[in-house]
């Protein structure tokens, strides 16, 4: 892995690292990074500027919509789209536990109620066999999550909505890049949303975007975001109640840089995870997605092209909880960041009062979660050090 120094450390916002460590995650910026933010830093146009129309129409164009809009955050995104879509009180919205909590959150932000459906065993999305026995007469919306960066199986879950004439929306944050049936994340559903936080395929420090090909939509979403100000109307007129979910021309122009390079990005994060599977199957004695008696890979689905978000392992089911947090204990200490992934959403203490979960109620998340080990992935890693990764991992696993 390339030194980095101490300076250099701060300067990305890491903390400094010890002798021998490989972080979990690291964000890829490059030169012409920091030279597009240095160049909106000579403008006046620090926000509300021409990188905000120019990011957009550079990410509609790599999504394959007409439509996107650019927002301070994917959970602003999301929250903005299910109000402009008019869910509210008393609708229900069907959607994973297996996620990360905003994807639940901004269904609550607006005073509707999500209702979970188990997971698919081996490719961890929303199991379409599950989404009908969770709708109801007050169902408006499906909410699958392209998990890890691979999207949910979109021809049986549109199926279902078009049949229930139900809004689809596809929560994309992991995804940028991903394919299903040759159409990329972010096109497959009614609208789209996206998160470019430091660790996702692209970033923009902290932002959002929103994918539709519904014009209206769009608009409306784009007076949501600037405090309900419709396009042409004055600053201090507000025709509805808005927010501030804009996202600055500084971010923008980070956002279009790392655009313009998303074909190296996701082909360097294919790489690492091709290293972590090659070497895996090493370690297991050549077995399949399902090496040993150990360790359990997400099945990627024939019709997906994977867009690498992060690389998560699962545990086999003889390991418990307890066994995957000594697991992760183990490879801290040999200096390997690691972490656990998700937690299910049903299950957080605010969920469980709101709705009367409990343990069990959606039996394969809860054993998925029990049981997953997100390994370090990012553009730094080396075969070695994948090697050294897999190498600690199965001696702690025995």
């Amino acid at each position: 892995m390339k030194p980095t120094t101490k300076g250099e450390e701060h300067s990305r916002g890491l903390k400094p690292a010890v002798q021998g460590e490989i972080p979990l995650a690291r964000p890829n910026v490059t030169q012409a990074e920091i030279d597009a933010v240095v160049d909106v830093l000579r403008t006046p146009n620090l926000s509300l500027g021409p990188k905000v129309g120019e990011f957009e129409q550079a990410f509609a164009q790599a999504v394959g919509v007409r439509e996107a809009v650019a927002v301070s955050s994917g959970t602003a995104a999301l929250h903005m789209l299910i109000r402009a879509l008019g869910i509210g009180p008393g609708d229900e919205v069907v959607t994973t536990p297996f996620s990360f909590v905003a994807s639940a959150n901004c269904v609550l932000y607006e005073r509707a109620t999500p209702v979970f459906a188990d997971i698919d065993p081996h490719t961890w999305n929303l199991d379409p066999a599950k989404i009908e026995a969770a709708i109801t007469p007050r169902t408006k919306a499906i909410l699958p999550v392209d998990v890890f960066g691979q999207p949910a199986d979109f021809d049986a879950i549109r199926e279902i909505a078009r049949r229930h004439k139900l809004i689809l929306i596809e929560d994309s944050c992991e995804a940028l890049g991903a394919e299903y049936q040759g159409v990329r994340a972010g096109a497959l559903g009614d609208a789209g949303v996206f998160g470019f936080y430091p660790n996702k395929q692209i970033t923009t420090g902290e932002g959002g975007m929103i994918t539709t090909n519904d014009a209206n939509l769009a608009a409306m979403c784009r007076s949501l975001r600037n405090q309900g100000r419709d396009a042409g109307t004055g600053w201090l007129a507000h025709p509805r109640l808005g927010f501030n979910y804009r996202l600055p021309d500084i971010n923008c122009a980070l956002g279009l840089a790392q655009l313009r390079r998303l074909d190296e990005l996701l082909s360097v994060r294919a790489r690492v995870a091709d290293w972590y599977v090659e070497e895996i199957r090493r370690r297991a004695g050549g077995a399949g997605v399902s090496p040993g008696n150990s360790l359990h890979l997400q099945r990627i689905a024939p019709q997906v092209r994977m867009s690498w978000f992060v690389f998560v392992v699962r545990l086999a089911d003889h390991f418990n909880e307890p066994d995957r947090d000594r697991v992760l204990a183990g490879l801290r200490a040999a200096g390997i960041g690691c972490s656990n992934y998700f937690a299910p959403i049903h299950l957080q203490p605010y969920f469980r009062e709101l709705g009367g979960y409990k343990p069990g109620d959606f039996p394969v998340c809860e054993a998925v979660a029990a049981r997953t080990i997100a390994l370090p992935f990012h553009h730094e890693l080396t075969r070695d050090d994948v090697r050294r990764v897999v190498d600690v991992l199965f001696s702690l696993l025995g």
